[in-house]
């Protein structure tokens, strides 16, 4: 148990600003000390001095939101050695005992007292930097989507007779010719502001479209230099790869194969009644690893022999496809995360 392990317990209740300290004794269980620090690098400084003057001894840093408005004081407190645990969200306590900075500190701090095996906060670094890509690359892609769609709406009221004109080209064609157009040698008023706002939306494609390559070329890059032996396996892109780096974090952190599908969403979940005995997927967990997950097995169904033989196999044994499509998500999980935690197998 982790109150074996340690003499304080510091819980942090990080928001934009300041974050609210609370020191609390393992054995007794008593609040030390109580604090307000401010969220920057002095104020991180001047946690760590409050916790040693407070917490001499065997001590971790139980901190709310570590990818969020705790991320500044996890990276400090990471590189100063020091030992941190992330903390999920206490709604349910909040409920009922009132809610202040000061109270979600201490029971933060309380909150990870019984468990055999904390959560650490994910890796920073290389991890971090491609966190930001694929956020930026998801933002480009359904930015280019919506003006996509936008395009397509306008040339629906496009007056004739540009609207026939445009029809026929391809959409690569369409964006370069529209990108290029000169809405100033329109007389017609309405055609005018028709090409100008198709000429507009055009060229916001084509940079949100090169913006998603010079992207993906960078995720692809950290992808191979992080977890190769990921993008070797069939199905497994490199997008997909790089939700499960950003998922699964750094070694260690997920303990087995088993909550490694429940945080993907993919433990099977009983769901019998009477002489029925099946399971269901899980619904929960973080629903991103679960689509790359999908979208690997929507790849592996259309041109990998062994899961294609599977799945008919399985509905030859009486199972539905969506079943045999539950089995084949927790064994995808079960060897991805052989993969992540030890590399790939060595040459026989």
């Amino acid at each position: 148990m982790l109150a074996d392990q340690l003499d304080y317990i510091v819980g942090v209740d990080p928001h934009r600003d300041s974050h609210a300290l609370a020191v609390v004794h393992l054995t007794s269980g008593a609040v030390v000390f109580e604090s307000m620090i401010d969220a920057n690098s002095d104020g991180y400084a001047q946690a760590l001095k409050l916790v040693d003057k407070h917490a001499d001894g065997r001590r971790a840093f139980a901190v709310e939101g570590t990818g969020s408005f705790g991320a500044g004081l996890t990276r400090f407190l990471t590189g100063q050695g020091e030992r941190v645990l992330e903390v999920s969200r206490l709604r349910r306590e909040r409920r009922s005992g009132g809610k202040t900075d000061a109270l979600d500190a201490v029971r933060a701090a309380r909150s990870v007292l019984g468990q055999q095996r904390p959560t650490t906060p994910r890796a920073g670094g290389e991890r971090q930097a491609l966190q930001a890509l694929v956020a930026a690359r998801e933002g480009a892609v359904n930015a280019r989507r919506a003006g996509l769609c936008q395009l397509r709406d306008l040339l629906i009221t496009t007056p004739e007779p540009l609207r026939s004109e445009l029809r026929p080209p391809t959409r690569a064609r369409l964006l370069q010719r529209l990108a290029a157009t000169r809405p100033e040698t329109r007389r017609d008023p309405e055609l005018r502001g028709s090409v100008l706002a198709l000429r507009s939306i055009a060229r916001r494609v084509l940079q949100l479209t090169a913006e998603e390559r010079e992207l993906a070329r960078e995720i692809e890059t950290i992808t191979r230099r992080l977890a190769p032996q990921l993008l070797d396996q069939p199905g497994v892109g490199p997008h997909a790869a790089a939700q499960l780096v950003l998922s699964w974090s750094h070694h260690g952190r997920i303990c087995s194969e088993a909550a490694f599908a429940r945080l993907a969403g993919a433990a099977p979940i009983p769901a019998s009644s009477g002489q029925t005995i099946r399971h269901r997927l899980d619904r929960s967990g973080d629903r991103k690893l679960n689509r790359a997950l999908h979208m690997i097995l929507v790849t592996r169904k259309r041109t990998h022999p062994a899961t294609i033989a599977y799945i008919e196999r399985r509905i030859q044994e009486g199972k539905t496809r969506r079943e045999a499509n539950r089995c084949l998500k927790r064994y995808l999980a079960r060897s991805l995360y052989r993969l992540l935690e030890h590399g790939a197998p060595a040459a026989t």
